[in-house]
């Protein structure tokens, strides 16, 4: 899931991922699936395969799973075949939702998507009605560097690398750039002897709604939901919580 970028969303969004690794794997073996099935299935020639593939690297996917999937895209194994697609919506507060699905049945994955939002105080949206408050963009988080590198000089060689943004943060530094130039410019900044911490193509909200209190707490009962869904691949929303409301919700587990 995506919010705004402060430390604490992303500690909340690391400690989703390890509580859902076993769920985090299947997706990402549909994830796979799709990207070769739909383009090329050597990653070299297929820059959504390469990020899908970084991504189960990532959370420790097995090797051989990976592979698997790769055969059942190409034919070489027998396997289902899935489709990708958006679903827009909103939570309480007018906080907007985007959804990207990958799914082998959209029967059952439009009936358990809005059934979450209904539940949880929230409304699917039609097409379009979302999806423009959010851009593409590429982003690199680097939450350490090496001991003696001068943090200004590191900003300004991210800036000679190609970054067309950069949040710093204190603690980490938020890079943004052109999808496009994502390896690139991640490439350049493992040159400095910088390892990311993130590194992938996402979908920015143009501005955000700030939620606080109860509030907070709903938003993210229901993105949650939306992530747990099996055909959820990721959820973007635009919502801003401030970082001691939800170091409190973290608190509460």
């Amino acid at each position: 899931m995506a919010g705004h970028s402060k430390w604490a969303n992303v500690k909340y969004r690391k400690e989703r991922q390890d509580k859902k690794r076993s769920s985090l794997f299947a997706k990402l073996i549909k994830e796979i699936t799709l990207q070769a099935r739909t383009g090329d299935p050597d990653p070299v020639n297929n820059p959504g395969l390469t990020q899908a593939l970084e991504r189960a690297r990532a959370a420790n996917l097995p090797k051989e799973n990976i592979e698997r999937a790769i055969k059942r895209a190409t034919g070489e194994l027998e396997g289902v075949s899935y489709e990708e697609i958006l679903y827009e919506g909103y939570a309480p507060e007018g906080v907007a939702v985007l959804l990207r699905v990958v799914t082998d049945n959209r029967n059952r994955a439009a009936a358990s998507i809005r059934h979450a939002f209904s539940k949880h105080g929230g409304n699917m949206a039609a097409a379009g009605s979302v999806a423009w408050l959010f851009d593409r963009r590429g982003v690199i988080t680097i939450e350490q560097i090496p001991e003696g590198m001068d943090r200004d000089e590191t900003l300004m060689a991210l800036i000679e690398l190609g970054a067309q943004d950069l949040d710093d943060q204190d603690d980490m530094i938020e890079i943004y750039c052109a999808p496009s130039d994502l390896p690139e410019l991640r490439e350049g900044i493992s040159t400095l002897g910088i390892t990311p911490s993130r590194a992938e193509v996402t979908m920015l909200p143009k501005n955000t709604v700030t939620v606080n209190g109860r509030t907070a707490e709903r938003v993210l009962k229901l993105v949650d939901a939306l992530d747990d869904n099996e055909d959820v691949q990721e959820v973007f929303a635009n919502f801003d919580i401030p970082d001691a409301i939800l170091v409190q919700i973290l608190a509460k587990g």
